[in-house]
């Protein structure tokens, strides 16, 4: 994730998103739910959405406040008071306010409640532009199976699996879920 933003450098490749290979390019169209490692935790959330805004001009603020109070945040309150949900579902915000090409989602569900989880999936659904893509890196694959178009698998550093998920419901019979552990216990390429 942080090499397709343009966040990571130091591989052997290219990376191209529409036809854009530069970093400042693809900057320009991607939103990348880092972990705002850096970010001041006595900051208050309206004053990093601010920041956001000055930094990214395709930040929304009217899509971040619907966002915001959808999530049930308080934007008074400091990043460093947070709970884990309650950061997630902020991170989520800034990252879905942007209006892009690709948005990188990355572990968006990791030890968050349930409840959190379930609001989370509703905001991605509700303010995802239609022609935008989220590309969503987790563990958790049952959180997010039913609204996954196309699964991606990489094991070993090397994407093993690229297929339509209802192909695999359909064709062969499996979950998501089941589908993603049968290749990690002894599926495609387990040598």
């Amino acid at each position: 994730m942080r090499l397709i933003s343009g966040a990571a450098k130091g591989f052997h490749g290219e990376i191209s998103i529409n036809g854009n290979t530069q970093d400042i390019e693809r900057k320009q169209l991607v939103s990348f739910s880092h972990q705002l490692d850096g970010v001041n935790s006595h900051d208050r959330m309206e004053k990093i959405a601010e920041f956001y805004q000055a930094v990214y001009p395709d930040f929304s603020e009217s899509a971040f406040k619907r966002l915001a109070e959808f999530l049930e945040l308080d934007l008074h309150q400091r990043l460093g008071n947070l709970s884990k949900g309650n950061r997630m579902k902020f991170i989520i915000a800034i990252t879905l306010s942007r209006q892009v090409q690709l948005y990188l989602l990355d572990e968006p569900f990791d030890g968050i409640d349930s409840m959190s989880r379930k609001k989370i999936i509703a905001s991605i659904l509700q303010w995802k532009p239609i022609d935008a893509t989220i590309l969503i890196s987790d563990h958790h694959v049952d959180d997010v199976a039913n609204i996954l178009d196309a699964v991606l698998i990489i094991k070993d550093k090397k994407m093993v699996v690229s297929e339509k998920a209802d192909k695999i419901r359909e064709e062969y019979g499996q979950s998501i879920e089941d589908y993603y552990e049968s290749i990690y216990t002894g599926g495609k390429d387990n040598d």
